[in-house]
Formats: C-alpha cells, structure tokens, sequence
C-alpha cells in the first residue's frame, strides 16, 4: 500500500521516553465511550480514565474529560475547546504528545482544525471507535493503545508518516487520525464507512476491491507551511448547502438572506451546480459573501473545469473558491480559521 494514503502498523517497539513524560489524552465522547442505556441506545458513559486502563497501554498518561458528546453534536465552541486543551497541554514540556478521543461522525473535521492551529511540532492525534465500549468485540481499546503509543513516539519507524504531513517536508507533523490500525493524516480525511472498522479514506486515494489497500489517486494535498496561531471559531456561521441536479435558488437565497459569514456548497461533479443555484451563489459573491464549492464525491480534488452559469470555472470566475482535496466539513474548518485569522481562505484550503 502506497504511503501517500495512509500507514500500515507493525508491531510497537520499545517507546523512547524519558521517565518524566506523558502522553495528554483528552477525552470528548463519542462511540468510543458509549454504553447502551435500559432501552438500548447508545449513549457516551466511560471516563477519559475507564477509556485509557481498557486499553492495555503501559506508556504513561494524563486524562482530561473536557466533553462527553455524540460527535454529530460538537459546535465550533467544543472545537475551540479541544484546540485550547491541546496548546494548554503542550505548554508542559513533559507531553511528549495529545491523543483526541472522538466520535467518528465529525472527527474529521475537528482534527483538521487541529491540523490547522498546531503550532507545536510534537504529535497530535484522534481516535475513536465504530463499536460502542460493551460490543462483544469493542474496537476502541486497540484503536486508543496504538493512538497513545504512535503519540508517544513508540511505533516503529516506518509507521511515521512520509507524505506531506511529516516535518521533513514542512517542519511540523501535523495532526493524524490513527484509526484501524492505520495512521491518516487529517487533511483531506472523510468517513467513507458507516460501520467497517477501517473507516476512514482520504481523499487523494481510491478504494480498491478491499477497503484495506486503497490506492493514491493522485499527489497527496499540499498543507501550509506553517499553522495559524489558534483563533476562535466560536459564533462563525458557516452553513453547509448541498446541490442537487436541476437545482433551484431558493435554497441558497435564504441563506444568502441570514447573512452568514461565508457559505460551503457542496457541488456535485467536480465543483457544478444547476444554472439557478449558480446564479445564487453569484448574487451571495455580489452580496461579499465568501463561497467555497466542494463536492459530494468522495475521492479526487475540486478542481473547476466547465462552464455555464453553474459551471466551476464561471463561479471561479467570480469569485468561489474551489475545495480542492477538502469535503464540506473540512471545507467549513477551512472558511471559518480563515476568516477568524483574517488569511486568504486558499492558503488554508491549499489551492
């Protein structure tokens, strides 16, 4: 399996840490956490604690349960949350590194904002689980072990990444979502599985017949050299409008109406929407209103190539920004860091 996707693990060898560090796991919820309750639903339950002594790692740690959310649940404010106890942690010189407990619905996103304010060249990572903590067969614990020693500098060299999100290529790690035995970088990460424990892909990489040996489908996504010091997105409106074929205005006209501080549309294709939808998203451009088109794709980058009034390059034309490698929720990460940092929203997307 080709690097530029993902990592395979080998077997952990001996952690090099000094006697004195630790590895900061910050707990949020998520299935990871989640018990059923007397009717059967899913519902998060365990401590930051319960989560790390389930799962047989002898690499010292530190817990802090600073959320206990479904993930779908998790507001720019909670991100903001997570960001802050992550610098907050590296201000001690003995976390070596953070490990995110997560839920699986919006980690991706979150750990791309991750991505985007770290500052700090040493690892941060997220983690979760597809399988609640009281499955006969709970995928989390190991998924948390391999999270905590990858943090911790305990995997073996060749499980470190080498595509563009390892400091040799721009002097920062850059944060990972470690997840099935596999190691991502965040940017360009979407869920593609609603239940298979391998549950994320990155963009720039195409299934194969098995979901465990995706191929590169092109250049891995290019990322900035350097982080944006942490803003806060809190109170960013940003809403998600999603295209459909033959697709009217009205929709994004009520956006357009509320105001927002910039707008997603997830495009069909390559970055298309209808004529009529193009024709509002050009009155939302008129109106100063910042406009990033992605696709509802799964694999491949945004790149605006047809013309028309809902054609890429004409919205290109006037003003949206494509995605790039980036699906709408990392899309909206993108928007809202950068226009909370006051930066061209293309050097964050990466296009």
């Amino acid at each position: 399996m080709s690097s530029l996707a993902c990592y395979e693990t080998d077997p952990v060898k001996a952690h090099p840490l000094s006697a004195s560090s630790v590895v900061a796991v910050v707990a949020t919820g998520g299935t990871i956490a989640c018990t059923k309750d007397a009717d059967g639903a899913l519902t998060p339950t365990l401590s930051c604690a319960e989560l790390v002594a389930s799962c047989g790692t002898s690499v010292p740690t530190r817990c802090l349960d600073i959320r206990s959310l479904d993930s779908s649940s998790m507001t720019l404010a909670d991100v903001d949350l997570v960001i802050a106890t992550i610098h907050e942690q590296f201000r001690d010189p003995d976390v070596c590194g953070v490990v995110v407990t997560h839920g699986t619905d919006s980690m991706v996103d979150t750990s791309f904002a991750a991505e985007l304010m770290l500052t700090h060249d040493r690892p941060v990572t997220f983690t979760g689980a597809q399988r609640p903590a009281d499955h006969d067969a709970p995928d989390g614990p190991a998924n948390l072990k391999l999270a905590i020693e990858y943090a911790a500098g305990a995997t073996a060299a060749s499980d470190q990444p080498t595509c563009p999100a390892d400091p040799v290529s721009t002097g920062r790690r850059g944060a990972t979502v470690v997840f099935g035995g596999r190691i991502h970088p965040a940017r360009g990460l979407v869920k593609h599985h609603t239940h298979e424990l391998s549950a994320f892909s990155s963009t720039y990489s195409v299934p194969s017949a098995s979901p465990f040996s995706p191929h590169p489908a092109g250049p891995p996504p290019s990322r900035p050299h350097s982080a944006v010091a942490p803003v806060r997105l809190a109170g960013m409106r940003i809403p998600v409008v999603a295209a459909w074929a033959g697709a009217g205005d009205g929709v994004m006209d009520a956006v357009i109406a509320a105001e927002p501080d910039g707008i997603v549309v997830e495009g069909l294709g390559s970055g298309n929407v209808s004529d009529d939808m193009g024709h509002a998203i050009a009155r939302a451009l008129d109106h100063g209103i910042p406009v990033v088109v992605t696709t509802a794709v799964p694999f491949g980058p945004v790149e605006f190539a047809y013309g028309g009034a809902g054609g890429g390059t004409t919205l290109g034309d006037l003003g949206a920004i494509p995605s790039g490698w980036l699906r709408a929720g990392q899309a909206r990460i993108a928007l809202a860091t950068a226009l909370a940092a006051g930066v061209d929203p293309r050097t964050l997307i990466g296009v």
